[in-house]
């Protein structure tokens, strides 16, 4: 297949005068080239396409693909990353990972929590703050955790965001408000293990390929999986793949994370967060239906390298998943153009 590469570069950004911040979701070059070359050696033809504009421009000069790998996080506004596959449904064309509802969804933590809530996923009790008022008579115990309600990578995280009093909780929502100029994500802490889980698959075909559990070294910053732990991983952080089949709690929070990606209706791979309460019950965190695909330092390959998956494996899977949505495509134009409609 002709498999179009939409991404967002990081270094194309900083060099436009974005800052760290701002940037750090963001890819890099050599992501962009493993990704290509895997699907090459799986005898795909790929084409580098780049972030939205250049996508628009490729589109409007009548480009077209078989299959897209989206992997572009999108710059502006809570809903970015469906800005990329709302673009390919309006001209037909089949790409990876979720549509732009569950996109623009699950980027909202705290919409994304009420969801699975609603569907009886279980999740820590929450509140998303607007403005300093919110906090006022804030139904939650302390100690809290405060993130922003949109953005990744461990962004706006750091030990600050556990709070345990109301002074610290308002210093800490009043900077995030500012910094990030979005909503505020206040939950109940959760003190116990933290575990990221892999899953490939759409639906009822989803499944788990293994788990890591997050485990903070001693140079970490404590308590937290940060934007700085994230960043410094390959020295600040430990993951350890473990295993359901000797461990209680893996199990459950394995079929937490299965239950979660169904009921928000991901497709073909991406990670699920979770996290122990007191008594030692996983609870949902959050989804990543975009995952990062950094062979060596992003958590989903990590994952299944450790799983004991290579890296072209995993992207053959996620092509595999995605696969039926070309005929799909295909259908849908001969539909509309039997109708007609060749043209606006």
């Amino acid at each position: 297949m002709r498999i179009g590469l939409t991404y967002d570069l990081r270094s194309e950004y900083l060099a436009a005068g974005f800052s760290e911040d701002e940037t750090a979701e963001f890819d890099r070059p050599d992501t962009v080239a493993s990704l290509e070359r895997a699907l090459r050696e799986l005898g795909h033809e790929p084409d580098r396409i780049g972030h939205i504009r250049q996508l628009v421009e490729r589109l409007a000069a009548g480009d077209e693909w078989d299959l897209v790998v989206n992997i572009a996080e999108g710059l502006s506004g809570i809903a970015r990353e469906a800005q990329a596959p709302a673009l390919l449904d309006a001209y037909g064309i089949a790409y990876t990972f979720s549509d732009p509802l569950v996109m623009a969804l699950t980027l909202h933590k705290g919409l994304t929590k009420t969801v699975v809530r609603e569907s009886g996923v279980p999740t820590a009790p929450f509140r998303t703050v607007h403005q300093l008022s919110d906090l006022q008579n804030l139904p939650l115990p302390f100690p809290v955790f405060v993130k922003p309600v949109a953005e990744g990578t461990g962004k706006g995280i750091t030990p600050k965001s556990i709070c345990r009093s109301h002074a610290e909780l308002e210093s800490t929502c009043r900077e995030l408000l500012t910094t990030y100029e979005q909503p505020v994500l206040v939950e109940t802490y959760l003190p116990g293990r933290e575990f990221t889980v892999g899953i490939i698959g759409s639906g009822r075909q989803a499944e788990v390929i293994g788990t890591l559990e997050i485990l903070l070294l001693s140079e970490a910053e404590p308590g937290v999986y940060s934007y700085v732990n994230k960043e410094r991983c390959e020295e600040l952080v430990e993951y350890r793949l473990v295993s359901p089949a000797d461990d209680r709690q893996v199990q459950q929070a394995e079929q937490v994370a299965l239950d979660a990606w169904r009921v928000l209706d991901c497709r073909d791979a991406g990670r699920v967060d979770i996290r122990c309460n007191a008594d030692g019950h996983p609870l949902f965190l959050e989804v990543n239906p975009l995952a990062g695909l950094h062979p060596e330092h992003s958590d989903l390959p990590i994952l299944a390298s450790k799983a004991g998956w290579t890296y072209r494996e995993l992207i053959a899977r996620i092509v595999e998943s995605a696969t039926p949505r070309v005929a799909e495509a295909a259908q849908s134009k001969a539909r509309r153009f039997g109708r007609g409609r060749r043209s606006l």
